[in-house]
């Protein structure tokens, strides 16, 4: 039987571990790459695959392979036991255990009940009033809510390794937003923990030891003491942040150690909160509130809230008193409004049973007194506010958008138990269950808290300075002040525990470059070089020093995050790829979608500004990773979504042929490769790309000789040289090799069977042939012909380049000169079109167009000229124009002894050619008619009677002496020979000095006898040109006048 013990991939990094290049997703199969090449296949059940056992594993073998998978990371777990034993990265990392409960729902917990709970709550109630956190409450939750669902579904969806939402938002849209909203959700991680210091600090400094701070605040108001109170902040957030990274860094079995102790302060205080509640709803507590007319009083330095006592002596002034006025007596000079309105004192907590609801709220400018509706004042508008310390200010302008961008981070951290995907016995059962418990849990706490914190005091200034949400804890207010202060360094610890393991596997994913270096870590695989990065941005945070200004930012990043993934959920089941098939089953596109939109309403809701900014950080990140990020292959949906698109644009293109206004060239580019399959002719590929203005099609393709089973490898080699050239010259388009047993017909195969569907190339770009005038290269140039007869029959346009190597590279500049079209025969527009097109690139963008046209002996120059202007005019195309007239003229000697030299080449050529039976048959039928001499000696007297002739001299007694033939055999290639000679001259004579001349290619004879003529004479007419494009439409209008 078959052996299929298989190891089992160890957590320390291996060569299929995540992150290193090579990630697990890469085979279609967990661990199929891990089977044994040596394995013997006992039996002879299997005899006839056993040829492909070595790329097709046994199924027992591959089932084993699955069994023996473990999907745990070298997360902080593996850290811990790599400090405690070296030998510990090189043992197999036994399987996890965690379950729901510890694994899920305690962690999203610790993480979404936080700061913004026990110091923000209140105040957020008491200025948005119950009707409006609720409204924010309720929109936050929901907004997670639906992102967990979306979650849930991803999660599911097969194995999720260590990364949580980066790996699945990476896996499921592509490594651009991957990397996108990877980086945006570790950035918000890191600014969360120092959301979570500067919250760990403020509970120290105001309410556990106020005269710890280093900058004092008695005596200072206004924007002095908010100053002070910012640089406290500034610095013990400082010291906290160092003195945690050294904890991160020493070891993080500290942190999980400490993470149920934590934990539990959390807990704890949320239960001690809830006990008060019920105790205060039978008994409400004695918390007076100070009111001088309706302004709240700062309790700080008086006792007693009234200005005068009875005491037996008499009337007594108290320390209220003497805060107002200049003296203790009752003469004294006393602040106006303290001596116009009385004092009086309310409850602050007054219990449900009072009836007493903050039903709307009031929004405050920053710096105003907090006043209590309902109370009567006696005040001038017009004086100035004094006494600003006494009363209870506005510290930060708020409005209902504001609230939203402080209570966001609060629901945050519900990817915590994704997050920990690698410690969970089942991830697909945990993840769903236990996040939605948590968001569910949360919830109703939150949803209730905003009735019960309705009947607090807004400022806890008013309550003698007490942390407000502390004065309802039973049996003590220090059970919250204690645990709310140790559940933000926890929370802080984890955030600097986790973002830079977060950062560590962007990094060894490789896709973006400049952060591989943050990869690397010491020896136990600790993010070294990411911790030092997370501490400097979370210094950045800190440095901002205040909580309200902080947690905008990270709303930014975490809504980003939350967005992509009910996005990347969204996708896959619209596109009903046949990998998504998720075991949480109560999920739909709708929700998605609203998720999506709660997500991006609330981040222009919460801040639009940073909401820009946070787009705009995503979408630089997302274009680097496109243009300089390493290439991944993930099955990604927006591959799927980019191939639905595809078909549904390629179904509607098979409508129908595109009309003239969107018609443009679709081009076939066909280039020669040499023996080592490098590309021949490389400026082919420049003039490509200087065309690509249309933004067209394009197809390379390139013809092999031989068998496709015996020259497939040069056929890859081939196709990667193509690229590479492509890449090199800036050509986006797709490349396509073919190979058969001879050129003639690969060529052939790729005019047929390029492009697809309605997608197809209207265009071939081929160069002119070299060298077809030499004997060994006949089939060169019968190629080309049967080409051109073939782009004719397919009614597609063809290009043909002459004299390709002088074409300039996209490096090189005209700085002057002009494009000359020379247009005689009308082939649809595209004389015009293509210089209009060049003119697009940088190179040709300086060069005029000239448009020149020919008058005959009956044409009227003059109208030709003015109607040709019009024409150019209704095309919006600016070029000069010039009528060429060509009179008739009596055929010249030179002509006919021009093609007298042709016709006998074509004749030598055809006896060399001919097979040695076939020369010795000729000879004999010659004998009777005429003596043919030897051919290799003709053809050497023939070259040099044709260099004579194109030097000017006329070899007709040479060729009477040397030939034997009489006259000319077909006198309509004397009239060819004559037009194209004419037509040289005028072109040579006006288009000297043009940096290209576009010209109508005439079409090659319907008689195949006469091909080689065809070919003397394009020769002709392109003589001394020095670049020459030729051009022959494909029979449709390919430019039109109209809109």
């Amino acid at each position: 039987m078959l052996n299929n013990a298989t190891d089992c991939e160890e957590g320390d990094g291996g060569p299929n571990s995540q992150g290193d290049g090579n990630p697990k997703e890469s085979s279609p199969f967990i661990n199929s790459s891990d089977v044994e090449k040596s394995q013997q296949y006992d039996g002879k059940n299997m005899a006839l695959f056993e040829e492909e056992m070595d790329t097709s594993p046994m199924v027992s073998s591959l089932l084993s392979s699955l069994a023996n998978y473990s999907n745990l990371p070298q997360g902080s777990k593996e850290h811990e036991e790599a400090e405690n034993n070296e030998e510990a990265r090189k043992k197999p990392v036994k399987a996890p255990r965690m379950g729901t409960l510890m694994g899920v729902y305690l962690p999203c917990l610790q993480n979404i009940f936080g700061v913004i709970l026990f110091l923000r709550m209140t105040w957020l109630v008491g200025i948005g009033g119950v009707l409006g956190t609720f409204i924010i409450v309720f929109m936050c939750c929901s907004t997670t809510m639906l992102t967990a669902i979306s979650m849930s579904a991803i999660a599911t969806n097969g194995v999720v390794p260590a990364g949580g939402s980066y790996y699945m938002i990476s896996r499921s849209l592509g490594p651009e937003f991957g990397g996108a909203v990877g980086i945006c959700f570790y950035l918000g991680t890191t600014f969360a923990g120092a959301m979570y210091i500067l919250g760990c600090i403020e509970i120290l400094l105001i309410y556990i030891a106020p005269h710890a701070a280093i900058f004092r605040l008695e005596g200072l108001e206004g924007p002095e003491a908010e100053a002070a109170l910012l640089n406290n902040m500034r610095v013990y957030g400082t010291c906290v942040l160092t003195f945690m990274a050294i904890v991160v860094f020493v070891g993080v079995k500290y942190v999980n150690k400490l993470a149920l102790v934590f934990l539990a302060c959390v807990i704890l205080s949320i239960l001690a909160v809830y006990a008060g509640v019920i105790k205060t709803a039978f008994e409400p507590p004695d918390f007076p509130i100070c009111i001088l007319g309706n302004r709240t009083l700062v309790w700080k330095g008086f006792d007693v809230c009234a200005k005068m006592i009875e005491q037996e002596n008499g009337t007594v002034t108290t320390k209220l008193w003497k805060l107002f006025c200049d003296s203790e007596f009752l003469n004294a000079t006393c602040d106006e409004y303290f001596a116009n309105n009385n004092v009086s004192e309310v409850q602050g907590i007054p219990g449900i049973t009072s009836g007493i609801l903050n039903l709307f709220g009031n929004y405050y400018q920053k710096g105003v007194a907090i006043e209590k509706r309902g109370i009567p004042s006696v005040m001038d508008p017009d004086a100035p506010l004094s006494s600003l310390n006494r009363y209870v200010l506005a510290d930060i302008t708020s409005y209902f958008t504001l609230l939203v961008g402080i209570y966001f981070p609060s629901v945050t951290g519900i990817m915590a138990g994704s997050n920990r995907s690698g410690d969970l016995r089942d991830a697909q059962k945990s993840i769903p269950i236990g996040t939605i418990m948590a968001i569910t849990t949360t919830s109703l706490i939150f949803l209730y808290g905003t009735h019960t914190h309705a009947l607090f005091p807004r400022f806890g200034e008013a309550v003698n300075g007490n942390l407000v949400i502390g004065t309802l804890a039973w049996p003590s207010p220090w059970v919250i002040v204690i645990g709310s202060f140790f559940s933000t360094c926890g929370a802080g610890l984890q955030s600097l525990t986790g973002a830079p393991r977060l950062l560590q596997a962007i990094a060894r994913d490789g896709i973006v470059p400049f952060l591989r270096v943050f990869g690397h870590g010491k020896a136990n695989g600790e993010p070294t070089w990411a911790l030092l990065l997370t501490a400097c941005i979370c210094e950045s945070g800190i440095l901002i020093a205040s909580l309200d200004s902080v947690a905008p930012i990270l709303s930014m990043f975490f809504l980003m995050c939350y967005m992509f993934v009910n996005l990347a959920c969204a996708v896959q089941t619209l596109l009903r790829t046949p990998n998504w098939r998720p075991r949480f089953k109560f999920y739909h596109w709708a929700l998605s979608f609203l998720g999506m939109s709660l997500c991006l309403s609330l981040m222009f809701i919460c801040s639009w500004y940073y909401a820009i900014v946070a787009m705009v950080i995503a979408s630089c990140i997302y274009k680097y990773i496109e243009f300089r990020g390493a290439e991944k292959e993930w099955g990604d949906g927006i591959r799927g979504l980019s191939l639905s698109a595809a078909r549904f644009a390629l179904m509607r293109l098979e409508e129908g042929p595109p009309h003239t206004k969107n018609w443009r060239p679709q081009l076939l580019v066909l280039v020669s490769v040499d023996a080592e399959q490098n590309v021949e002719q490389p400026r082919m590929l420049s003039l490509t790309c200087q065309l690509k203005a249309g933004k067209g099609l394009t197809i390379v393709g390139t013809a092999l000789e031989g068998t496709f089973l015996d020259n497939h490898p040069q056929a890859q080699r081939a196709e990667q040289s193509l690229r590479k050239m492509m890449e090199t010259e800036k050509v986006k388009g797709f490349c396509q090799v073919v190979i058969s047993s001879n050129l003639r017909d690969a060529t052939s195969h790729l005019i047929q069977a390029g492009g697809l569907g309605g997608l197809q190339h209207n265009t071939v770009l081929v160069s002119w042939p070299r060298n077809w005038k030499q004997a060994e290269d006949h089939q060169t140039w019968r190629n080309f012909i049967e080409l051109v007869r073939e782009t004719t029959a397919a009614h597609l346009a063809l290009l043909v380049p002459k004299n390709i190597t002088a074409f300039p590279s996209n490096g090189e500049r005209f700085t002057e000169g002009s494009i000359d079209v020379w247009w005689i025969v009308h082939d649809g527009g595209m004389l015009m079109l293509l210089p209009f097109l060049l003119r697009q690139h940088k190179v040709w963008r300086k060069c005029k167009m000239r448009i020149f046209t020919v008058a005959q002996m009956d044409d009227n120059s003059i109208q030709m000229k003015k109607d040709l202007t019009t024409f150019l005019y209704h095309l919006r195309i600016d070029a000069e124009v010039e009528v060429v007239e060509m009179h008739d003229s009596d055929i010249s000697a030179y002509t006919y002894e021009k093609t007298l030299v042709m016709e006998q080449r074509s004749q030598i050529l055809k006896q060399i050619n001919l097979t040695k039976n076939e020369r010795e048959r000729e000879s004999l039928h010659s004998q009777t008619s005429q003596s043919f001499p030897d051919p290799e000696m003709v053809l050497e007297h023939y070259c040099h009677a044709w260099m004579q002739l194109t030097n000017g001299v006329t070899p007709l007694d040479s060729a009477s002496d040397l030939f034997t033939f009489g006259s000319i055999r077909n006198q309509s290639n004397v009239r060819r020979m004559h037009t194209a000679l004419k037509l040289n001259g005028v072109i040579a004579k006006k288009s000297q000095e043009a940096k290209l001349v576009l010209l109508n290619m005439p079409g090659p004879p319907k008689n195949r006898t006469g091909d080689e003529n065809y070919m003397e004479f394009l020769e002709v007419l392109t003589e001394g040109l020095n670049r020459v494009l030729l051009v022959r439409g494909g029979g449709r209008e390919v430019i039109t006048i109209y809109s």
